[in-house]
């Protein structure tokens, strides 16, 4: 079989929609294509690539078929595990220092004859049964390990995020669509001291400053860049189309496709 030939399977939790990532994953891509953006950078996945998706970190993520096809295998390396990997193997830093969210991993022979070894303990739905999935990810740690030293400086590191810039973490990551609490956590703050700051540095409230900001950036893609509303409302962290024009026509007083004539959208 060829390595771009397995279907798909996840070991650990199904993957959550949520743009926060709670647990470091791997993820190879057998068939299809995978866009990622991380706020700073965008990254492309394409068959026979992998990567390790670091947690704590805002990420969004898109897959796009090819003939209808779309097949990965996501592991997960949650903190426990990692714990309890870490007590029974002897783990060597190298002081590595990276703020990507998405870490692109060699092409190797070993990740492909693990990848291919997984599919004898697929069940139907694609899960591996956890008698077996611990086994397997402490054998894919120990590979990623292998060829990526520099990898244990990541994941690892079971602290939590330190005190950011408010400003510029948030005029950065402004366009995710994750709580306020995530927010607060992701630039080292309680929720309380989150939205005193936020409105000390902004004079808005969080909620009212990323609508005002979100509906600005979408007038200027739609006004100058001239892109579609229904193509760039989710890219925006809005999540209902119709939520977009209301909140985009209270604001401004026109629906987004008024904007460039009748028949824009």
């Amino acid at each position: 079989m060829k390595i771009t030939e397995i279907k798909s399977c996840i070991v650990g939790p199904a993957l959550s929609a949520e743009q926060f990532i709670a647990e470091h994953f791997f993820v190879f891509l057998a068939k299809g294509k995978m866009n990622g953006y991380d706020g700073n950078k965008h990254y492309v996945l394409k068959p026979g690539e992998s990567c390790l998706v670091r947690k704590n970190h805002l990420a969004r993520y898109n897959k796009v078929r090819d003939n209808n096809e779309f097949e990965k295998v996501i592991i997960f390396f949650d903190e426990v595990f990692l714990k309890a990997f870490q007590k029974k193997h002897s783990i060597v830093f190298k002081k590595f220092i990276s703020k990507d969210a998405f870490v692109k991993l060699k092409k190797n022979d070993l990740i492909n004859s693990f990848l291919l070894s997984l599919e004898p303990y697929y069940n139907n739905s694609g899960n591996i049964s956890p008698t077996f999935s611990a086994i397997k990810r402490e054998e894919l740690l120990l590979i990623l390990l292998q060829l990526h030293p520099e990898l244990a400086d990541i994941l690892f590191d079971f602290g939590v995020p330190g005190r950011l810039d408010l400003e510029k973490f948030m005029q950065q990551n402004y366009k995710f669509n994750v709580s306020m609490e995530r927010f607060a956590f992701l630039t080292g703050r309680s929720l309380s001291a989150f939205k005193r700051d936020f409105k000390t540095i902004f004079e808005e409230t969080p909620n009212r400053w990323l609508l005002k900001r979100r509906l600005e950036e979408a007038r200027f893609l739609i006004e100058e860049k001239k892109q579609k509303p229904t193509d760039i409302y989710l890219d925006l962290g809005f999540e209902d189309i119709t939520h977009f024009y209301f909140v985009f026509k209270k604001e401004f007083g026109i629906t987004p496709s008024e904007i460039n004539g009748p028949k824009r959208d």
